[in-house]
């Protein structure tokens, strides 16, 4: 016996817009934010912003669990740790 074997298929990886739009909605981000998001997905082993403690709107801890889920979602989950 090679492992445990699952009935339940593999997820798909969805396209890109699919998956910024699903990954929004989880994390409540109103759609008009999904271009903040964009270049994060871009880049997703390159350097990212993080929470400046200034209350912004959104945060980017937001943006970037947005687009940790969006890269999720599409098969290419991020590598490196992202910015804490």
């Amino acid at each position: 016996m090679n492992g445990p074997v699952s009935d339940v298929p593999a997820a798909l990886p969805m396209p890109l817009d699919d998956a910024l739009v699903r990954a929004s909605e989880e994390h409540q981000l109103p759609g008009y934010y999904q271009s903040s998001v964009r270049p994060l997905l871009r880049d997703p082993e390159g350097r990212w912003p993080s929470c400046c403690g200034g209350g912004c709107e959104p945060c980017a801890q937001t943006l970037i669990r947005v687009a940790l889920r969006a890269l999720e979602l599409m098969g290419t989950p991020r590598q490196s740790p992202p910015p804490e």
